[in-house]
């Protein structure tokens, strides 16, 4: 497993990453994160890739949505041979997952030469039927439903506006003493080191800010010193807030409330002060009505 080479920018090894892929000679080299803020060097990756003869995959199940919207890079322009996601997270779709590959789809009946071209034949081969079947038609439709939504111009708002909402979140945090993992993000995450900031860990962070209906994450951080079911950070993203109609200007707010709930943290009658003020915030910006009745 490669790491970072600088916790302030996040900049991934690279170095590391092609001596341990020479040393190693995976047959994959993966790309991808649950809780990484910072978009990947792809070509980097490729590189590495080509020269150990390894095919370069990535996962872009939290970003799948940026990339469709245009404002995420497209690890494929750089060579990639496969990649794979989630429908729903920023796709916005049902729980589900896809495989993209490059090359010529053949049958998945015949047996083909195990070729990179061939490449979508032999994974169709390798999961139906063995490790697919009894398909929900329900989950087909309700996918085809979010890719058509993510065809049309609205999505590209909505993905811009996520990542504009992420970044003046990130700022707002930061004003308020929020120590940031690598200083602020390219895309939906953010992740804060909230030991650092004040002192406690993410699981009590997480509690405490769900009391005031705000939803995010404990999560590890780089180099965590606590243990992994109370870790030193909280991970947030912007997509659902986004996807409600909040703008730059509502972040202040979400910032602020999760200082003073912070602050706040063992005063009940406080807490739920907050939490009345963000339920009065959220009545602005309803939900659908097929949502929310």
């Amino acid at each position: 497993r490669y790491g970072i080479k600088d916790l302030e920018t996040g900049e991934i090894d690279y170095d590391e990453l092609r001596a341990m892929a020479k040393k190693h000679k995976p047959k994959i080299i993966l790309a991808g994160f649950s809780a990484y803020p910072r978009e990947l060097d792809y070509q980097k990756f490729v590189d590495i890739a080509n020269e150990v003869d390894a095919m370069a995959m990535a996962d872009v199940a939290h970003i799948a949505g940026l990339i469709a919207g245009g404002v995420a890079k497209n690890p494929f322009d750089y060579g990639f041979h496969l990649m794979t996601t989630t429908t729903h997270k920023t796709l916005r779709g049902p729980r589900g997952g896809m495989i993209l590959t490059k090359g010529t789809v053949g049958s998945p009946l015949k047996s083909v030469e195990q070729t990179l071209e061939n490449l979508p034949t032999i994974i169709d081969r390798s999961v139906f039927p063995g490790y697919q079947g009894g398909p929900h038609m329900n989950n087909t439709l309700a996918k085809a439903v979010a890719f058509g939504e993510a065809l049309q111009p609205e999505f590209k708002e909505y993905a811009s506006q996520v990542i504009k909402n992420a970044s003046r979140l990130a700022e707002e945090l930061m004003e308020r003493g929020f120590k940031l993992v690598t200083n602020g993000t390219d895309n939906h995450l953010i992740l804060v080191d909230i030991h650092t900031s004040f002192g406690i860990d993410g699981s009590e962070a997480e509690k405490v800010l769900d009391k005031i209906g705000l939803t995010l994450n404990k999560n590890a951080i780089p180099n965590d010193t606590l243990p992994p079911f109370k870790p030193g950070g909280i991970r947030l993203g912007t997509p659902a807030i986004t996807s409600r109609g909040m703008k730059e200007s509502d972040m202040e707010m979400v910032a602020e409330w999760m200082l003073q709930a912070i602050k706040s943290k063992n005063d009940s009658k406080a807490l739920d002060a907050i939490k009345n003020q963000v339920k009065e915030f959220c009545l602005q910006f309803p939900l659908p009505s097929d949502l929310s009745n």
